[in-house]
């Protein structure tokens, strides 16, 4: 995983994945996960390991797949 690619995904991906992982509460394994992925990322030097950049790749495309995670431009008029 590039440094961008990380970039993107805690910045702009990984608030709407925990959202939507906290709000369904069925899976504290992946809780527990997805938290300590953002604890961890808060540090400049940290990079995932090949386990958990396997896993953060497969919950952006599962994410990505559902309905109302698309990322809608919403206009104001």
């Amino acid at each position: 995983m590039t440094g961008y690619e990380l970039d993107e995904i805690m910045t702009v991906r990984w608030p709407l994945i925990m959202r939507r992982v906290m709000a369904d509460g069925s899976d504290k394994w992946l809780m527990g996960f997805v938290r300590s992925i953002a604890r961890h990322a808060k540090r400049p030097s940290w990079r995932p390991t090949p386990r958990q950049e396997q896993v953060m790749r497969r919950l952006v495309v599962e994410m990505s797949t559902m309905p109302g995670m698309g990322g809608e431009v919403i206009e104001r008029g």
